[in-house]
Parts: C-alpha cells; sequence; structure tokens
C-alpha cells in the first residue's frame, strides 16, 4: 500500500469528507478521490459509505483504521530517528470541548501557526470519555479534556494545566440574581438549559440534584455554548457552565454568576497524549506552548471579584 494513499485515508476519516481532506494536504479534490478509489481496489473493497453528502466508514474501512495509524506512526519515526531536531511538519490532529476550543485555544493555535505554519491543524469536538479513547487509538495526537484531575492511563498520559471555576448562569435581572441565598432547591421552579449528553460538567450538575431529589420544571439540551448563553441572556433559563464561557457578559453584567458549594466539582483544563507513540516534533512543540500558556492561565484567573 502506498503511504500517500493511506495518510489521505486517515485525514479523510479525521476530516470527515472529500473537500476538507483536500483543503487540509493541498491537493485537488480529484487527486483525493483517486487516491481513496486506488486503495479501494488494491484492498477489493469499499472504505466508504456516501450517503448524500456525508460519507460513513465501512466495516473494512473501520478494520482499516488502525493499521494506517500504525503504518503513518512507523514512518513518522523513522525520519524522526533520522533527523531528530527537525522543523515541524504534517497534520497535528486534535480533540477539544468545545468551551476549551473556543476559550482557551484560539491564542495558543495562533501562536503555534505563527512559529510552525507548515504544520497543519485539525481541530475536532467531542466529549472527554470519547477523546481520551481517540488518543489511545491514536485517532488524535492531542486532546485537550475538562473534567476532574484523575491522572494519566496505561495507554495515555494526561497532564494537568489550570484549575477551571464552574457555576450557574442567568440572565442579570433574573430573581436569583438578586438573591444572597441560593440554594440547589431553587432549581426545582426553574428551566435548565444543558449541554450535550456526556459532558463532564452537565454530569456533575445532574449528579447533584438527583442526590438531592430535584427535578427542574423542564431541561432543553444543546449542541452549542454560545446558543445556550443567547438563550440564558433571553431569559429562557438557567446554564451551568465553565466561567470562561461567560467571563465577558458576567463582567459587562449581561449574565449573572451563581456558584454553589454544593454543585462544585474541581475540574481542570488537562491535556492527553499518547505514551505509546512515538512523540513527533509537532506534537512536542504544541506541548512546549502549552507549558507556557499555563504559566499565563494560573497568573490570571478568570473568577469575578
Amino acid at each position: 500500500m502506498e503511504l500517500r494513499n493511506l495518510i489521505t485515508f486517515r485525514t479523510v476519516v479525521s476530516c470527515n469528507g472529500f473537500t476538507k481532506a483536500a483543503e487540509v494536504l493541498g491537493y485537488a479534490q480529484s487527486s483525493i478521490t483517486a487516491q481513496i478509489q486506488a486503495l479501494e481496489e488494491e484492498l477489493e473493497s469499499p472504505l466508504f459509505d456516501r450517503i448524500g453528502k456525508r460519507i460513513i466508514l465501512t466495516e473494512i474501512g473501520q478494520r482499516l483504521l488502525p493499521y494506517a495509524n500504525q503504518m503513518i506512526q512507523l514512518h513518522d519515526e523513522a525520519k524522526l530517528a533520522i533527523h531528530p531536531d527537525s522543523i515541524p511538519s504534517g497534520v497535528l490532529t486534535i480533540g477539544s470541548p468545545e468551551s476549551l476550543a473556543a476559550y482557551r485555544l484560539p491564542a495558543l493555535i495562533h501562536e503555534y501557526k505563527q512559529k510552525f505554519p507548515q504544520v497543519k491543524i485539525i481541530l475536532k469536538p467531542g466529549v472527554c470519555w470519547q477523546m481520551r479513547q481517540m488518543v489511545a487509538k491514536a485517532e488524535l495526537d492531542i486532546a485537550f479534556l475538562l473534567e476532574p484531575n484523575c491522572g494519566g492511563q496505561e495507554d495515555i498520559e494526561i497532564e494537568t494545566i489550570v484549575s477551571e471555576p464552574i457555576g450557574l448562569v442567568t440572565s442579570s435581572d433574573h430573581p436569583l440574581a438578586q438573591t444572597q441565598a441560593f440554594e440547589l432547591h431553587d432549581l426545582q421552579r426553574e428551566t435548565l438549559l444543558l449541554t450535550e449528553t456526556g459532558c463532564s460538567y452537565r454530569n456533575y450538575l445532574e449528579h447533584a440534584m438527583q442526590k438531592q431529589g430535584i427535578k427542574p420544571e423542564s431541561d432543553m439540551e444543546f449542541w452549542s455554548i454560545e446558543a445556550i448563553k443567547s438563550c440564558v441572556y433571553a431569559g429562557l433559563g438557567i446554564a451551568y457552565l465553565p466561567f470562561i464561557s461567560v467571563q465577558t457578559e458576567v463582567r459587562e453584567g449581561k449574565l449573572a454568576w451563581l456558584q454553589p458549594d454544593v454543585v462544585q466539582d474541581q475540574v481542570y483544563t488537562q491535556v492527553a497524549y499518547s505514551k505509546k507513540r512515538w512523540m513527533t516534533s509537532a506534537v512536542r512543540e504544541w506541548l512546549v506552548l502549552v507549558k507556557k500558556y499555563q504559566a499565563i492561565w494560573e497568573n490570571h484567573s478568570p473568577l469575578p471579584s
């Protein structure tokens, strides 16, 4: 199998499409299609099912992916063994929950791209437990996590970067924003605006309410923190979010911040990467930059005064 075709195959999977993969790799889309077809002909099996504009890995494609990852990794290891101080290049695939992707990573990505413009970054959304698995399976080079500090695992290293305050958010004119004696039972009469199922901090709130037998009047689930904030501002309900995602609106007086101790779980921005894979120069330089921003974030607590 040609390594080029395997790289194209993995990039199509990471990008969830041929068009984006062509942009990332700098190929014409016809070249991407030809390389995938060549791989399918060699394996005598289709690798993707085409459903409208969507593509889904076939069973054969799912079997091939871990082997493609290993073969590409071995190629990268061989190059690094011969040229250990080479300038970072290639593709860097990073997973992150929306809250960190939107409010922690932009400055980091901007500086990294200025230093290493030849590295193509793919940022993939996800919930934390899924991204840990993806790092272990070599589907992600790096994952950012927002959850309690539970240490590393057998296959992956997890480093704690900075503590992240989490609390309840209301519109500034909501009655709870005016009270000095907020209790979790006050949520019984409220509508909760929730992040997606599987989100770590949503789990904390639901667990705390369950322990006290609290069932909100109603709830709504959203795929976007920005959508949740807009609905909170419009007075449609209360949300439980990291402070980094609402700090601008709280300081401008558009939203109010409530932090009940009974809900508060200590959660952290963390970075995860494989213990077993050879660390490419692109990954190594990314982790160096994360350490720089760790010092900046630790010295600039986002909590309101």
